[in-house]
């Protein structure tokens, strides 16, 4: 598999389950000790999946801002004492929609690419 899917794919598995950690809403997330280790969890390795995609894929792709999921990453692992619930729930509430939206569009020009080079270009 390309290095490429299997990290896009990752990304979108991980905003899904995010996504269903998060459906109770937000009282629910600041209330549940689980519900936060587990979106916690997701965020970091989501953020790390983004630095291991391939710098031409994120260079075709600059409505997503790499860099801020990387500072935003290394906030998670390495000062994780800090870590503002807050800005969590903003990121899980007004960044991974726009960043689903990309890495599904990605993924489709992927397959898109895999079947160009199937047909012999055509």
């Amino acid at each position: 598999m390309n290095p490429d899917r299997l990290y896009l794919t990752h990304i979108s598995e991980s905003i899904a389950d995010i996504e269903v950690f998060v459906a109770e809403g937000k009282e629910e997330f600041f209330t549940s000790r689980k519900t936060q280790a587990a979106v916690l969890y997701r965020l970091q390795t989501l953020a790390e999946s983004t630095q291991r995609l391939s710098e031409n894929l994120k260079a075709r792709h600059p409505e997503v801002d790499w860099v801020s999921i990387r500072g935003f990453r290394n906030r998670l692992v390495h000062d994780y004492l800090n870590t503002n619930l807050n800005v969590v729930w903003n990121v899980v509430e007004n960044f991974l929609p726009p960043l689903k939206m990309a890495v599904q569009a990605m993924l489709a020009s992927l397959q898109d690419d895999t079947i160009s080079s199937a047909d012999g270009g055509e």
